[in-house]
């Protein structure tokens, strides 16, 4: 039986490549592939999706209105397809996430969606949200916060490093935001100390604050 996949984690981990990667794996072994990613990146990629190590494969652009079941439905009447890979999957909608659950349950094609979990403010995304509901499959990648321990969240930073808490949930660049652990997080972005106190730095620039390769790795693995 077909499954819908859902892999999360914060900025920067490496879904893109994971991604690339195992669609490189199935046409390989003579397979078709289908790849999608968000039309709010068209402007960047020109209808790919691309690595920050510097690979990247054509990849067909999907906006709010698009309906991915009848697209892929329509896909099949050229041949055969084995696999359905969405990046940027946080920014589907409800009912985008249905279609290709509907993918997975009623053409058995497998589905397998790379995205982030939670937005600069904590909150759920989305596509996210419903993946997180309905996914047959979820798989944390994991990345690392500058402290050492696991990433779960991100900052956004403007042009001058100052750490924004308001704003449109979605801003489309490269460079404005930081993984960050949770309780790192939470200090950058004022939470904690509570309002009124003097204004947290990001711990990173903290100094003294040096991990060995274990560390590291530890906190990758760490289910905890």
């Amino acid at each position: 039986m077909a499954k819908l996949y859902f892999s999360y984690a914060a900025m920067n981990a490496g879904k893109s490549t994971i991604l690339l990667q195992a669609s490189h794996n199935y046409r390989e072994r003579g397979m078709n592939t289908l790849l999608y990613t968000s039309s709010l990146y068209a402007e960047l990629d020109k209808k790919s999706i691309s690595s920050r190590i510097g690979i990247s494969a054509p990849a067909e652009l999907y906006g709010r209105e698009d309906d991915l079941y009848e697209q892929v439905s329509l896909r099949l009447e050229n041949g055969p397809l084995h696999c359905v890979f969405v990046d940027e999957a946080q920014f589907l909608t409800r009912d985008q996430v249905w279609q290709l659950a509907r993918v997975a349950d009623r053409l058995r094609i497998p589905v397998m969606c790379y995205g982030l979990r939670t937005d600069f403010q904590g909150n759920l995304f989305e596509g996210s949200r419903e993946l997180l509901a309905i996914a047959d499959v979820m798989r944390e990648v994991r990345t690392i916060c500058e402290c050492g321990s696991k990433a779960t969240m991100v900052v956004r930073m403007d042009e001058k490093g100052n750490v924004l808490t308001k704003g449109d949930q979605v801003s489309i660049g490269r460079d404005v935001y930081v993984s960050l652990c949770r309780k790192h997080w939470e200090e950058a972005t004022g939470r904690w100390p509570l309002a009124g106190a003097d204004a947290p730095k990001l711990p990173f620039a903290e100094a003294g604050m040096q991990h060995s390769g274990a560390d590291l790795i530890g906190a990758l693995l760490d289910d905890d």
